[in-house]
């Protein structure tokens, strides 16, 4: 599950990954900030993964960097930082991190939400 809500406050979206999530997950949450059209043009993203179980596979990370760039399309540029906790899920975020680089978007991994949420501060 995929809980998410824009943090007024703080100007960022607040995403927490809970439980398996796989690529059909990635990629509903993807479209749907796509189309979110209240959405800063400048969008931070706060993800928190720490309770998440990334089911996926090399090929299977293709496609949502690939939805990820569709999604940039409706976007000036999006800051994502993403909070992991066991080495499955860090491994996952440097790959996608590799796949997923352009001049419009950046994206960074964190092992606590304090870091995250200061790094995104300073964007």
């Amino acid at each position: 599950m995929i809980k998410v809500d824009f943090n007024i406050k703080n100007g960022y979206l607040d995403s927490i990954f809970i439980g398996d999530i796989r690529k059909e997950d990635l990629i509903e949450y993807i479209d749907a900030t796509k189309i979110n059209e209240l959405y800063p043009r400048k969008l931070k993203i706060l993800t928190d993964s720490k309770k998440a179980n990334m089911l996926l596979s090399k090929s299977d990370l293709k496609d949502v960097v690939d939805a990820n760039l569709k999604s940039l399309q409706q976007y000036d540029y999006i800051i994502d930082a993403i909070v992991t906790k066991n080495p499955k899920e860090t491994a996952y975020s440097f790959m996608y991190k590799e796949l997923s680089a352009t001049k419009k978007y950046r994206f960074e991994v964190f092992s606590t939400r304090d870091a995250a949420v200061e790094w995104l501060e300073m964007q």
